[in-house]
């Protein structure tokens, strides 16, 4: 791929290179980099993106150069400034060890060798991050997809202290539907539907968040509604407003990988309604938890081909006057990395881009 950017903005990390893991690297699309450096000192702001980048023609096949099994992958330790990775160009192979200084198991000529620990008590400050945080932080605390189902049976603001019309932070508000034992909740509204650009069929809908509301006091016996607190305020709540639970806290483990089986996806949506995105902008796909997308999957984008007329062929139809046409071919245009899944939307970060992506393009299985 050429022309790659790479991130150095911050967010929980997934670097897994425990003990001295290594192996040589196992499909064509892990190859290393002909000016790989011999080893790379971990500083503060790198990024796990970024230090496979340095090794690696495809920084996201990492988990593959290293060995690393699916158990592994979900389960990763951390990695700190102060480590070194070494590139042992005579086994073509990345470590934690000097080349030569053993097999990279921990043991040489039969002598045990101790290896660099990984701390694993859990992510710190100083930790290696993975993709940027500030770009998609929103799109993991806020739900943002809304499937048609959920829609139905979302408690709602029935009405408002005092009759307000618009509600802010620590204004009262009263909520009628079943809580269903909850008390922390997200509020929004249906917003835009999100379409299949191929088949046209209601995929979700993107609903606008407003803010949250905890529960105050549930309803009593012969009253109708439970009472609330506008919590925070994105923008301004108002009656007839629904309610879902809060999610619980994500977990930020974004190790890089290629999907389990083909996935061949469009481009959905982008996010803030502008025709086109580029770099470390979030896109939406048609393609979600039921088509085998899951979190850290790594797509490569398409700029959809072109159907133009051919010049030099023959007209057709009954006159003679229908110009032949002839279906170009998808141009490659970048990386896509999938970082929230719902159902059959997902949601990704555009990791380098030579094209500008627009609604419609191709997000398909890396090659």
């Amino acid at each position: 791929m050429k022309n790659f950017s790479t991130v150095g903005v911050r967010v929980a990390v997934v670097a897994l290179f425990a003990g001295l893991l290594a192996a040589p690297t196992q499909a064509a699309t892990c190859e290393f980099r002909p000016n790989a450096p011999d080893q790379h000192v971990v500083v503060k702001g790198d990024t796990l993106w970024d230090i496979s980048g340095k090794f690696l023609q495809h920084p996201w096949c990492w988990p593959q150069v290293w060995g690393l099994n699916k158990a592994e992958i979900r389960n990763p330790h951390w990695i700190y400034p102060g480590q070194i990775v070494y590139f042992d160009r005579k086994n073509n192979r990345l470590s934690l060890s000097r080349p030569g200084s053993g097999d990279g198991s921990g043991s040489a000529n039969g002598v045990l060798r101790l290896s660099p620990q990984i701390r694993t008590e859990g992510l710190g400050k100083d930790a290696i991050q993975a993709i940027p945080a500030g770009v998609i932080e929103p799109f993991l605390s806020q739900p943002l997809i809304v499937e048609e189902n959920e829609l139905q049976g979302s408690p709602r603001i029935a009405a408002a202290q005092d009759g307000h019309v618009y509600l802010g932070q620590d204004d009262k508000i009263y909520v009628r539907g079943d809580l269903k034992g909850g008390s922390s909740f997200q509020v929004f509204r249906p917003g835009t539907p999100l379409k299949d650009p191929e088949t046209g069929k209601l995929l979700a809908y993107e609903a606008v968040y407003l803010g949250t509301a905890k529960l105050f006091a549930e309803a009593k016996p012969g009253v109708d509604v439970h009472t609330f607190m506008v919590a925070s305020s994105k923008q301004e709540i108002g009656v007839g407003d629904l309610l879902i639970p809060a999610p619980p806290t994500v977990m930020r483990n974004y190790m890089p990988h290629p999907p389990d089986q083909m996935v061949d996806a469009r481009i959905l949506g982008i996010y803030s309604g502008v025709t086109h995105a580029g770099q470390n902008q979030v896109v939406s796909i048609n393609r979600g938890k039921v088509d085998g997308i899951d979190v850290g999957t790594v797509l490569q984008l398409y700029t959809l081909g072109r159907t133009v007329p051919d010049p030099g062929a023959p007209k057709k139809g009954v006159l003679g006057t229908e110009k032949t046409m002839i279906k170009l071919p998808d141009e490659q245009s970048g990386t896509l990395f999938i970082f929230r899944v719902f159902n059959r939307v997902s949601y990704g970060l555009i990791m380098q881009v030579t094209e500008p992506v627009k609604i419609g393009d191709v997000a398909r299985s890396p090659e």
